[in-house]
């Protein structure tokens, strides 16, 4: 991680990675049990030690290739700073209802307060009250802050603090506001999507909706993540930018199967001109709505029914062409390979992805486009060189990380970007 300031900058999905941001799983996905498991947001708990090997890769992989920053060493820098570390704590306990913690916490050395900010503070029982609640914890794990996608979003030279759909994963937005508002990694501007809402518990909006498909193209997925509101508070938040013109293509999402969390389980950009498409979702006729709001001198001037995101793209001059999650052959094999995040791509350079080896219908479509498929290993090695190579994907193994809920885009977030 270099000492000089980073200038945020992401005008697009597959523009070279330049900089990226990490959480490495750690004992908060272990603190976990199946009672507490659908609290976490989780179907199912993870073997934490497999899930760190398939990780390593992940991080292997970007760290050859992108500047590579970790929350939990920024959020230690934050803590050194007296102002900092106490109005992040005051927002932390007050919002959590655990103030009786604040003067212990506010003790502690910054790599321990670090540790239990993102893995959990065990509740001392002092009270009958504590006693009935049946918690083991004051402060819960942040079982979810792998996935640092959801709560930050990169637009432009912007830093979007998301405001998180679930109140268990607050404090993931009140850490990375604190490491973007602290000054001392970042240039850029800030939009708290918190401060934005006065708190308004209609507006919910993640980062895994928000795609930059062009320097004046947002698509944005609405569903059981991002509501409507705070789709129309962002676009009010660009308009006072008041650029000339810009656009947001918004496509409605099922509220079920949990699958369909966010957008990029449905849609990734893998090139200047192709995409990952969940095709029932995306190119079949449903009842989800595909609607086009244009933006005109900080006014909003037109909104559109459309009949998809590629019709959309297409008459914005963005021609893609679709790559069948699942492959073309089986519904099966589309609908089992979008559960376990067949979708979900992360670019790391144009037509240079990351995915998940277990796939391999997707892999196998993919392959027949050109792209060579290559294991995560070879690359960390330097067996196989990125930089000669055309078109790839680099493969994760994936036997605990999708179980999570999510793929290589959700556990991403790109600061800056050729």
């Amino acid at each position: 991680m270099s000492t000089s300031k980073l200038t945020l900058n992401v005008q697009s999905e597959i523009g070279k990675l330049e900089a990226v941001m990490l959480h490495y799983p750690g004992p908060e996905v272990e603190n976990m049990t199946p009672k507490n498991a659908q609290r976490a947001l989780y179907s199912d708990i993870l073997n934490l030690s497999i899930a760190q090997k398939e990780y390593a890769q992940l991080k292997g992989v970007l760290e050859k290739t992108s500047l590579v920053y970790k929350v939990s060493d920024l959020l230690e820098k934050v803590l050194e700073i007296p102002g900092q570390r106490l109005s992040l704590l005051q927002k932390i306990c007050v919002t959590e209802q655990v103030e009786d913690y604040f003067d212990y916490l506010l003790e502690l050395s910054s790599s321990q307060l670090t540790k239990i900010l993102i893995e959990g503070l065990p509740m001392q029982v002092k009270t009958l009250t504590d006693f009935l609640k049946e918690e083991y914890y004051a402060l819960q794990p942040l079982y979810n802050f792998y996935f640092t996608r959801d709560t930050s979003v990169t637009i432009g030279n912007t830093s979007l603090v998301c405001k998180m759909a679930n109140a268990v994963r607050m404090r993931e937005s009140f850490i990375m506001d604190a490491i973007f508002n602290s000054g001392l990694f970042f240039n850029g501007k800030i939009t708290n999507m918190y401060d934005a809402s006065q708190n308004n518990p209609s507006v919910k909006i993640e980062g895994g909706d928000v795609l930059v498909a062009r320097e004046d193209v947002l698509l944005i997925g609405s569903g059981a993540r991002t509501s409507p509101q705070a789709i129309d508070l962002l676009i009010q938040e660009l308009c006072r930018e008041k650029l000339s013109k810009r656009h947001v293509i918004v496509q409605q999402l099922p509220e079920t199967p949990e699958s369909f969390i966010h957008l990029d389980m449905a849609f990734t950009f893998l090139d200047k001109n192709t995409a990952m498409v969940y095709k029932p979702l995306i190119l079949n006729s449903n009842p989800y709505k595909t609607v086009h709001i244009q933006i005109e001198n900080g006014k909003v001037v037109k909104i559109a029914p459309m009949n998809n995101i590629p019709a959309a793209l297409k008459k914005l001059g963005m021609e893609v062409e679709p790559v069948i999650c699942g492959g073309r052959a089986d519904d099966w094999d589309q609908e089992r390979e979008q559960w376990h995040s067949g979708a979900n791509f992360l670019a790391i350079a144009p037509g240079k992805v990351i995915s998940y080896a277990r796939n391999i219908n997707t892999l196998e479509e993919l392959n027949k486009k050109g792209f060579e498929i290559v294991r995560a290993d070879d690359v960390i090695s330097g067996r196989f060189d990125m930089e000669t190579s055309v078109k790839c994907v680099v493969t994760l193994d994936g036997s605990e990380l999708p179980r999570g809920g999510g793929g290589p885009r959700c556990m991403t977030m790109p600061l800056r970007r050729q």
